[in-house]
């Protein structure tokens, strides 16, 4: 009986061990997809326009795509989509040394409206001549803020890009014309506040 209970045990197949799945702690409790397979399901293929007009539809919905990418990369001043004017390190800190401070150049547009609107025919003298006055005030006020400006940017462009070769006379020019735009308005946009220091 032992032996023919032996035969039979040798005779019967073995049971397949089962797979033994390890996870990581904190994995994703799946196998990882092949490469392939994975750019192919992120790769979405559209379909090809079934006349000009959807094709020329699809190509303005790009174009304004497009743009909408472009203006939002050049007012954060991502120098991929910069003007050459605003492009590079040191127009960048010429941009922050502007917008770290207050400026005479964002009342400037503003008093030269009200002197204009003081210096029309008909109003009396007086008006007129404190129109003029505050005009001079105003201009005399802007040139001062100015060459302090080109003060501060000529010391710092100095210090932080000592191989800069750009003119100075450009940088200063630079900023006075940023200094001049209201702070909302500027572009690219503020990336310091007022106060900051640069």
């Amino acid at each position: 009986m032992e032996l023919k209970s032996l035969f039979r045990r040798k005779s019967e197949p073995e049971p397949e061990p089962e797979p033994v799945v390890v996870t990581k702690p904190g994995g994703k409790g799946r196998p990882t997809p092949k490469r392939r397979d994975a750019q192919a399901r992120r790769r979405m293929v559209e379909p090809p326009p079934a006349n000009r007009k959807e094709a020329a539809a699809r190509m303005r919905e790009r174009q304004r795509v497009e743009r909408a990418e472009a203006r939002e990369g050049m007012m954060r001043g991502d120098d991929k989509y910069l003007l050459p004017r605003d492009k590079g390190p040191v127009r960048r800190l010429v941009r922050d040394i502007v917008d770290s401070r207050r400026t005479v150049g964002t009342f400037f547009l503003g008093g030269t409206l009200v002197v204009f609107l003081a210096a029309q025919p008909g109003l009396p003298a007086q008006v007129r001549f404190f129109a003029n006055i505050l005009w001079a005030v105003l201009l005399l006020a802007l040139l001062t803020d100015s060459v302090l400006l080109s003060f501060k940017i000529k010391k710092l462009v100095r210090e932080r890009f000592p191989k800069n070769t750009e003119r100075m006379m450009s940088l200063y020019l630079y900023g006075a014309m940023r200094a001049t735009v209201f702070r909302r308005m500027r572009a690219p946009r503020a990336a310091v506040n007022i106060g900051d220091k640069v």
